[in-house]
């Protein structure tokens, strides 16, 4: 199994990146973490199969981690002709707020005709979903709720656990998220100074020995943490990253 960084910016584009976007594939897993506004050039620059992910999982509403969702849509309708059914889950609203994202960005394309079904499942905070190979479950993180409830996810796939924070500021609820998973990515968008509503490094640190993660993986980062990253101790995305399992 493995996980690739399609994108792993802010919403800023900081350092040139694209907005969130992981791909994890196994033998039997096919899906996106996240699929911001940027998420389909960074997918047809890496060459990957857009056909055969199954699911895509939304962390909240903000559009460098949903704003991409109609460009795949689109892309699956009239581009890739795709058959296969599709399901998206993200937190409660997902509904209304997909048919907002489409009408927003391709008026009409909410209600047009498709050749593939499409499945919007909703998934609360503390609660989790088992969807073919893979199991999914829910945490409530502390980012801005306008754009949610806002939720970090802990995926269980072929024998492996993938955690990722979602944006965040610290939240007792990431210890749970990440603890021993086999990959924890967690945002970390400054090196000290508090921001309201994303993490700093500093804070991740004095907590992680809670979480304990088997490896972690920094993204989400700002451009203060980008000129800062040669003396950082931990692993950092890149677009394009691919680490296996």
């Amino acid at each position: 199994m493995h996980v690739q960084f399609i994108g792993c910016g802010d919403a800023f584009g900081s350092g040139g990146r694209f907005n969130t976007c992981f791909h994890v594939r196994g033998e039997r897993t096919n899906l996106l973490i996240d699929c911001g506004a940027s998420s389909l050039i960074g997918m047809q620059r890496l060459g990957i199969e857009r056909n055969a992910i199954d699911v895509i999982l939304i962390t909240h509403f903000h559009a460098d981690h949903f704003g991409g969702i109609p460009f795949f849509v689109l892309d699956a309708r009239f581009l890739t002709k795709r058959t296969q059914p599709l399901t998206i889950i993200g937190p409660p609203g997902l509904p209304d707020r997909y048919a907002a994202a489409m009408d927003m960005a391709f008026a009409g394309s909410a209600t047009a005709s498709q050749r593939f079904a499409l499945g919007l499942r909703e998934i609360e905070a503390g609660t989790s979903v088992e969807l073919g190979v893979f199991s999914v479950r829910a945490f409530h993180v502390d980012h801005d709720d306008r754009a949610g409830p806002c939720l970090g996810y802990r995926i269980q796939a072929e024998g492996r656990t993938i955690a990722f924070s979602g944006d965040t500021q610290w939240t007792e609820a990431l210890i749970d998220v990440g603890r021993d998973a086999d990959l924890f990515i967690c945002e970390a968008y400054t090196r000290d100074k508090p921001v309201k509503s994303h993490m700093s490094l500093a804070l991740l640190e004095a907590r992680l020995h809670d979480i304990a993660p088997k490896r972690l993986v920094l993204t989400h980062m700002s451009e203060d943490m980008l000129h800062r990253r040669a003396e950082l101790l931990w692993e950092l995305a890149e677009d394009g990253l691919k680490i296996e399992l």
